[in-house]
């Protein structure tokens, strides 16, 4: 769909069609279609970016632990919601040796003993190598460096797939 089919939508089909946008949280769908009409589909992305980041700190963490671990049980036991499972595949999540597993199994059980949270990171942008890299790296955060981190990344991941659900106009 083009954004202006998009900024035509009926509520509720505006909040199925970007249900996805956001792990676990269609909510936020909701908010950003009151927002509309939007005048570009960087505003529509930034919109789901400021539904979130405007909420309150319970519900971000909400949102934040709403994502898989990466290659973790969800991904090996194919629970992941269609976007995830293509994320991960695209950064050859789905395709890790098991010493690369083991790693990820690793740096995921250390990421909830240090945060209570699932390492996030928007997959697209990396290489498994430097996902591992990053994961790494963050782990000395402190928490609160952590959590913005992670809504940052939230952020980076929700525009990728508004991009993915909105059509450029004269395209077919």
């Amino acid at each position: 769909m083009t954004l202006t089919e998009i900024n035509a939508l009926e509520a509720l089909a505006f909040e199925t069609h970007f249900a996805g946008v956001l792990e676990h949280s269609p909510r936020y769908a909701a908010q950003v279609a009151a927002g509309r009409p939007y005048r570009s589909v960087e505003a529509l992305a930034a919109a789901f970016a400021a539904a979130f980041t405007s909420d309150t700190p319970d519900a971000q963490l909400a949102l934040i632990r709403a994502h898989p671990d990466l290659a973790g049980k969800a991904a090996l036991a194919g629970d992941l919601t269609r976007e995830s499972a293509s994320e991960q595949a695209s950064a050859g999540l789905d395709r890790l040796s098991p010493e690369e597993y083991a790693e990820f199994h690793r740096l995921n059980a250390a990421y909830h003993d240090r945060f209570g949270l699932p390492y996030v990171v928007c997959v697209r942008e990396h290489s498994k190598e430097s996902i591992f890299e990053g994961a790494r790296r963050r782990l000395s955060n402190t928490p609160e460096q952590e959590r913005r981190a992670a809504l940052h990344e939230i952020g980076r991941i929700a525009r990728l797939r508004v991009l993915d659900l909105v059509q450029e106009e004269g395209h077919d």
